[in-house]
């Protein structure tokens, strides 16, 4: 009991065996919890705040391009791309606003990102550069 006690406590000195035993079960808890404990943390879209925001992610290559993903805001605006539009549309608005940025640029395709209720807010658009 007095052992037990004296680890809830923590009443052992720096340096001591009781001691780094203590510090390395916090370590290997630290390194190892999540592995198996689901904490239920999932990382947060990056969605661009302001039509004129445009993130761009590099994805790779393809053959000899690079391969770049633009993460275009959706609105109801004429400048940005927005679910109303056709389809061809879109293809256009999307490469209009990315080609100022990066120069003559191949649109691969794009994907609609949703928000937890199901609407569309932005484009994730996979160019090829």
């Amino acid at each position: 009991m007095k052992l037990l006690r004296s680890y809830l406590f923590w009443t052992y000195e720096r340096g001591s065996m009781h001691y780094d035993v203590m510090v390395s079960l916090i370590l290997v808890f630290l390194f190892l919890s999540p592995r198996f404990i689901d904490y239920g943390d999932k990382p947060v879209a990056t969605v661009p705040l302001r039509d004129s925001e445009i993130l761009v992610k590099e994805a790779g290559t393809s053959g000899l391009k690079n391969k770049f993903i633009y993460e275009i805001r959706a609105s109801s605006t004429t400048g940005s791309p927005n679910p109303s539009q056709s389809e061809d549309d879109r293809r256009a608005t999307i490469l209009r606003i990315v080609e100022p940025i990066s120069g003559e640029v191949t649109l691969d395709h794009y994907e609609p990102v949703l928000d937890n209720k199901g609407k569309t807010v932005a484009y994730d658009a996979y160019v090829l550069r």
